[in-house]
């Protein structure tokens, strides 16, 4: 899917690119999975799981940037991914009014407005499609992110107990949020 280079300002005074990737970009957003992976628990891998190959990488962003379906976005500070998103929209006429976010970011980004700039993109890009639902879901110790999910207009509406597995075996909630103009917001 295209999308129009844009530019924020961080709160730190920095510069922020927000743009599609490209193949070039494969080796630094595999670093940026291992990275992402190793800083939290609450991505939904670990650094000990394989990931793909650069080559896999290439046609992977290559599928992504061809689909109609798919929005992927990455945050560029100075030259380093600092973050990704995407939005998932749905082609079955049925569920075609629903739409599923994923985000994150590195550590060393977090409170400086990028991840609340990329869900700006996404809700955006829902709203000129006419998604009247879009979701995601969130490890509910997971402060930080909920917080940013109900200041863009996300609520929980269902919890999934012991849903996610953290390195160490404990089992943790996964809630699954919804941003609609269909329900009332709080």
């Amino acid at each position: 899917m295209t999308y129009p280079e844009k530019t924020v300002i961080l709160r730190d005074g920095r510069t922020c690119v927000l743009r599609i990737p490209y193949a070039e970009d494969a080796e630094a957003l595999l670093d940026f999975l291992r990275d992402i992976a190793s800083e939290t628990e609450y991505i939904l891998w670990t650094p000990q799981e394989s990931f793909p190959t650069r080559e896999g990488e290439i046609a992977y962003i290559e599928s992504l940037v061809n689909s109609p379906q798919v929005l992927c976005l990455l945050a560029d500070v100075d030259g380093e991914i600092a973050g990704n998103c995407q939005i998932v929209f749905n082609g079955k006429w049925k569920i075609a009014h629903r739409s599923s976010i994923a985000i994150a970011l590195r550590q060393k980004f977090w409170g400086l407005g990028i991840g609340t700039a990329l869900l700006h993109e996404l809700i955006g890009e829902a709203e000129r499609r006419g998604v009247r639902q879009t979701e995601l879901d969130v490890v509910a110790e997971n402060h930080r992110a909920r917080r940013l999910y109900e200041k863009m207009g996300f609520r929980a509406v269902a919890t999934l107990p012991a849903a996610i597995r953290f390195t160490d075996g404990s089992l943790h909630d996964e809630i699954h949020m919804m941003r609609s103009n269909m329900i009332e917001r709080r």
